[in-house]
């Protein structure tokens, strides 16, 4: 399956669950740089004034949040991202130990942006096929190409190695 080539669409294509988990874990740990563009698109969504979104509970928000097909690329973004730092963060792990590169809890320890080699992405797409389904597999692949192409520019192959 080819990779999608924004956020807004990789969004669109996952499951109510998954946009519900995704909006759960970004409203938990709210990046300061993208809450007002959420809310925004909350309060174009929901027809709500700005202080009545505002004052929505964690939970209506996530539920608010999930049903919008289009937040905008940057949201969208800060949502997949939010995905697999949720509920999806043994994927990240999973991959990034296959692959060699160091991580603290899935995170990356260094600021390193050397493309992955295909043998190291081989390594951690094949790990990731032992454990986990094949759609949460192409989601994370097509999150982190869409982080920083150049990086993982190597990642669109992954379909040819499940």
């Amino acid at each position: 399956m080819p990779f999608e080539k924004t956020a807004t669409r990789l969004w669109k294509r996952l499951t109510r669950e998954e946009r519900l988990a995704a909006a759960t874990a970004f409203w938990r740990e709210t990046p300061e740089e993208v809450a007002g563009s959420a809310l925004a698109a909350i309060v174009k969504a929901r027809h709500l004034r700005p202080q009545v979104a505002r004052a929505l509970d964690d939970e209506e928000k996530a539920r608010s949040l999930a049903s919008v097909l289009d937040p905008g690329e940057t949201v969208a973004s800060a949502l997949l991202v939010a995905l697999h730092l949720g509920e999806r963060r043994p994927v990240l792990a999973a991959f990034l130990d296959a692959a060699g590169l160091p991580h603290e809890n899935g995170i990356l320890k260094e600021e390193d942006n050397t493309p992955l080699s295909e043998d190291a992405a081989r390594a951690g797409v094949r790990a990731l096929a032992a454990s986990y389904p094949r759609d949460h597999i192409e989601t994370y692949l097509n999150t982190l190409w869409l982080q920083d192409p150049d990086r993982w520019e190597v990642l669109a192959k992954g379909d040819e190695w499940l």
